[in-house]
């Protein structure tokens, strides 16, 4: 039986296209030379493991100049590009969380950007567990942090289901024998909170 609902955050939660973002204040060919030029997801990857946030964008812009400014913005244009919210997956969480069901999240996110975000996103404070892999220090799927889930909650198995929009994060998580649903749209979420009889048809709406 279901003990707690685990949601990802980017992706299922808030959007999170960081390439979408750069083609609004860039042309795309522009995007696409510097995207492959420099590794801004694994910039992102080093605060998701708990590097500073602002430190660790303004020192990679610093490593390449002809992007100085453009790279900078992934910081300071951060709410921008994490967004919007996806309001029926919200609705799902608050669902659960009104019937008596635990919602943690589990989600790769820096410590000051996720602080930072929280600032917009006051649901982001509204987890009964908080899962933040940049206090962590360990990212999916890396299986450490499904270890680390399971040891701070009591919680194996098919106590829990877990939702993301990543293939591999899912792939680890099942090897736990977690429940698991590939995110590709809430309403495909809100069906298997239906079928598992964790929300009624009306309040999975």
């Amino acid at each position: 039986m279901v003990k707690a609902v685990i949601f990802d955050i980017g992706n299922v939660l808030i959007e999170w296209q960081p390439e979408r973002h750069y083609d609004r204040i860039m042309p795309r060919e522009t995007r696409e030379a510097m995207f492959a030029e420099v590794d801004l997801h694994g910039m992102n990857d080093e605060i998701d493991r708990g590097a500073p946030f602002r430190e660790t964008i303004y020192a990679w812009a610093e490593k390449y100049p002809t992007w100085r400014d453009a790279i900078r913005r992934w910081h300071d244009d951060w709410i921008e590009m994490a967004a919007p919210e996806i309001p029926h997956s919200l609705r799902l969480m608050k669902a659960l969380q009104a019937k008596g069901m635990p919602v943690f999240s589990l989600t790769n996110f820096g410590i000051g950007s996720y602080d930072y975000a929280a600032t917009h996103y006051p649901f982001l404070r509204e987890f009964d567990r908080d899962f933040i892999s940049g206090h962590m220090g360990v990212t999916k799927p890396d299986p450490k942090i499904y270890q680390m889930v399971e040891e701070a909650t009591g919680l194996s198995g098919a106590d829990l289901i877990f939702t993301d929009d990543r293939a591999d994060n899912i792939a680890t998580a099942h090897t736990f024998g977690w429940k698991t649903h590939l995110f590709e749209g809430p309403e495909g979420w809100a069906a298997r909170l239906v079928s598992e009889g964790l929300l009624s048809e009306t309040e999975a709406t």
